[in-house]
């Protein structure tokens, strides 16, 4: 079972137009310190926070308890001008879990209502043996030769968002998800995937849009370990020249 906590601001979109519009540059702020801080907080309890769209972030968090959460509330609480309401799910597969996780916040309020506020809306909890992390972690190969050093660098940005794009087309069919953590490099929460069908993957997408993809496959009874599994896994890949699509790496499952 995969543990996923929704992170959402409260009545967010009112709050940055009133009592008038907030200068862009403060929100911008304010979101990144905020993805910070949360990580930050989430990270000493072996969790992994992906922001999707700042106001609203995802985290795997496994091993991460009812009074954790609530913590991590106060404290962002008591240093903010903004309060952060949570939905946590767990399931077999990371959009399962997430989408538990999403209908326990809704069933609390909209995401704007100016009565909800605070909120942990529990739907499942991942406990003991339950607790199953699998990730890939995976980049381009040679991006630095074949576009950082000859594109402009909003023309390789372009063709890594499309990377993305094509990656996540593909995994959210097989219930997993993807997020950018920077350069080109992605990493998907893909429990209920095989390293066959996670190879298919990568080997579709170069078929189609000739961009080629390795993944370190790491699993872990956290989100902390699993991430870590991945990353050896995709420097074995690196260090044999990507010959191989993927490897798997384990650690206490």
């Amino acid at each position: 079972m995969i543990q996923m906590t929704l992170i959402q601001i409260d009545n967010y979109g009112p709050w940055t137009v009133t009592p008038k519009p907030r200068n862009e540059s403060d929100l911008q702020i304010l979101q990144a310190e905020l993805f910070a801080d949360v990580q930050k907080q989430f990270s000493t309890k072996k969790g992994l926070v992906f922001f999707t769209r700042f106001d609203n972030m995802l985290a795997i968090t496994n091993g991460i308890n009812e009074e954790d959460h609530l913590r991590i509330q106060r404290s962002i609480k008591n240093r903010y001008p903004i309060t952060i309401s949570m939905g946590v799910g767990a399931a077999e597969t990371p959009h399962e879990a997430q989408r538990l996780a999403t209908l326990a916040l809704q069933n609390e309020g909209g995401a704007q209502s100016s009565d909800r506020k605070e909120i942990l809306a529990i739907d499942s909890l991942a406990d003991g043996k339950d607790n199953y992390v699998q990730v890939a972690h995976i980049d381009i190969n040679s991006v630095t030769e074949t576009l950082t050093d000859v594109e402009s660098a909003f023309d390789t940005s372009f063709m890594v968002n499309k990377a993305q794009h094509y990656l996540m087309t593909k995994l959210i069919k097989k219930g997993a998800l993807l997020f950018f953590i920077g350069g080109d490099n992605f990493m998907s929460p893909c429990n209920g995937l095989s390293e066959k069908e996670i190879e298919e993957i990568l080997i579709e997408i170069d078929d189609e849009i000739g961009i080629g993809l390795k993944a370190g496959i790491g699993r872990g009874r956290n989100a902390e370990d699993a991430a870590y599994m991945a990353d050896i896994g995709l420097e074995n890949i690196r260090a044999g020249n990507n010959v191989d699509w993927t490897e798997v790496i384990e650690k206490g499952c």
